[in-house]
């Protein structure tokens, strides 16, 4: 499997990992999410708007898609601040 896929399928992974059999995040699933594995990358605080934002279904669930909307604005910020390093080693 080559790099893309690969990360491909670990965001997948993660994802089932903390929404369970549900698959759906709740905002305490979200905050574990993050603390456990992004915590680099969004500051705590943020999570009440954060959720806010990436439930547009307004049910108080984050569903796949709604996560990947995340992990889609996360990248692309990295890419931004990082872009000119290039180096991620």
């Amino acid at each position: 499997m080559c790099n893309l896929e690969s990360s491909m399928l670990t965001i997948i992974q993660t994802f089932h990992q903390y929404s369970g059999q549900k698959s759906n995040l709740k905002k305490a699933d979200l905050k574990e999410l993050i603390n456990n594995e992004m915590n680099n990358f969004i500051e705590n605080d943020t999570l009440d708007k954060l959720f806010a934002d990436l439930d547009q279904n307004g049910d108080l669930e984050i569903d796949f898609k709604e996560f990947i909307a995340l992990i889609a604005m996360v990248t692309s910020a990295c890419n931004e601040l990082f872009g000119e390093e290039r180096s991620f080693k």
